[in-house]
């Protein structure tokens, strides 16, 4: 697997500065959070890909036969995938820790990736995902950092399975924080503030 094995958009950062993944929700594109990561880590390299599944016309990272309802055996590819993708972007970069912010289905597929393959990220913004199933328990390095965003009345990620996924990362290992919002799934300017503050000390 190549660095380029999804089409993406990217912008080089320092040797050994960060590497920022940012992953869209279903019908987004390379755009949806490229200027906002780039804001959020001025020094990083980011790397914006684009889902390689197509959903009548919408993009996503993997397909699904319903709402909630995953195609596993296309979400094993899809983690497998993703994952060599960054590791070979790491690699291209020299990088340094790596970074992870997702959406929707784009927080799906980093979700899944921190569960299957948990020491490659050093932190993760995980923005109102859906793991409509229990995931298997594998150790994460302690210093491991993940920040889930979530909505009290998100109609497609219902509070059990956020609460559910949250214990799970937890399982893992290092440390995980949920912030919730009053509403649906909708970024809302409290969950802006929170990755905000969540990434500052990548930031320098």
């Amino acid at each position: 697997m190549t660095k380029d094995s999804y089409f993406h958009k990217s912008r080089a950062g320092a040797a050994g500065a960060p590497l920022f993944v940012l992953l869209h929700g279903t019908g987004g594109d390379e755009n949806q959070f490229f200027d906002f990561g780039a804001r959020l880590l001025p020094q990083a390299t980011i790397v914006s890909p684009v889902g390689d599944v197509s959903e009548h016309g919408a993009a996503r990272f993997f397909r699904r036969t319903g709402e909630g309802v995953y195609d596993m055996a296309d979400l094993e590819r899809a983690t497998v995938k993703m994952a060599d993708f960054i590791k070979a972007n790491r690699e291209h970069y020299q990088a340094g820790p790596v970074i992870g912010l997702g959406f929707s289905n784009g927080a799906n597929i980093l979700a899944n990736v921190l569960i299957e393959q948990p020491e490659l990220f050093d932190a993760a913004v995980l923005m109102h995902p859906l793991i409509p199933f229990t995931p298997k328990i594998s150790p994460a390095k302690p210093t491991r950092r993940v920040l889930i965003t979530a909505g009290e009345r998100d109609p497609i990620c219902p509070v059990p399975l956020t609460n559910a996924l949250e214990a799970s990362l937890k399982e893992q290992g290092g440390t995980v924080e949920t912030v919730w919002h009053p509403g649906g799934h909708e970024i809302r300017s409290g969950e802006i503030d929170a990755v905000r503050g969540f990434l500052a000390a990548y930031g320098e």
